[in-house]
C-alpha cells in the first residue's frame, strides 16, 4: 500500500453535524456546523467555526452564546437543510417544522427535538481567512430524559446520531443522505 501526498487540506473525517441554534426566543436562528468538538474538559469548552459572511455569525458575535443541538437520524435532514439555506431567506426552524425551547443558563433556544442541546458562552474569538472560530465555555448540557434507562445513564447509543464524511452522512456506519439532498430538485 502507497500513500498519494496530496495539498494541505480539511481531510479530518467524521465530523457531527450539529445544529447550532442562536438567537433569542422570538428571533432565533439556526445554521449547521460540522467543524466543532472538545478542547478542554475542566472547565468544558467547545468551539465553532463560521464564515464570518454567514447570517448567524453576527448574532453570535453579538449575543456571545449560542447552544449546539445534536443531531440525529431523525434530524439528519434538517442538519443539511440548515446547513445549505440562509436564515436571510427564510425562516429554516419555521420550514422545518422545529420547536424550540428555552435554555436554562442562556436566553438562547434549544431544539426540543435533538436529544441533546449544549448550552455554550463565548470567550474568545480566533479570526482566521475563512472561518472564525467561536471559542465557548460549556454551561449545562440538557439531555433529553427519554433516552435515560434504568439506572439513570444516558443511552447514547439510542439517539441514533448522525456524522458527516466527506460529503455524506451516516447514521452508526449507515450513509442516510448527502450534502444537499434536502433541496435537491426532483427530475
Amino acid at each position: 500500500m502507497s500513500k498519494i501526498k496530496w495539498k494541505a487540506g480539511t481531510m479530518l473525517y467524521p465530523v457531527p453535524p450539529a445544529i447550532v441554534s442562536c438567537g433569542t426566543m422570538e428571533n432565533a436562528n439556526i445554521l449547521t456546523i460540522a467543524w466543532t468538538g472538545i478542547i478542554n474538559t475542566d472547565p468544558a469548552m467547545t468551539y465553532i467555526s463560521v464564515r464570518p459572511e454567514r447570517y448567524s455569525y453576527k448574532i453570535i458575535k453579538e449575543k456571545g452564546e449560542f447552544i449546539i443541538n445534536l443531531t440525529s437520524k431523525e434530524l439528519a435532514y434538517a442538519a443539511d437543510y440548515a446547513g445549505v439555506v440562509s436564515g436571510k431567506n427564510e425562516n429554516k426552524i419555521k420550514k422545518l417544522g422545529l420547536t424550540l425551547e428555552r435554555g436554562n443558563e442562556i436566553d438562547t433556544p434549544m431544539i426540543e427535538e435533538s436529544p441533546i442541546s449544549i448550552e455554550c458562552k463565548v470567550v474568545e474569538i480566533k479570526e482566521y481567512k475563512t472561518h472564525h472560530m467561536f471559542i465557548a465555555e460549556i454551561l449545562c448540557v440538557n439531555a433529553d430524559d427519554k433516552y435515560l434507562d434504568e439506572t439513570g445513564r444516558f443511552n447514547m447509543e439510542a439517539c441514533n446520531l448522525v456524522a458527516y464524511s466527506h460529503g455524506q452522512y451516516y447514521e452508526l456506519g449507515n450513509k442516510i443522505g448527502k450534502f444537499g439532498y434536502s433541496v435537491k430538485k426532483n427530475k
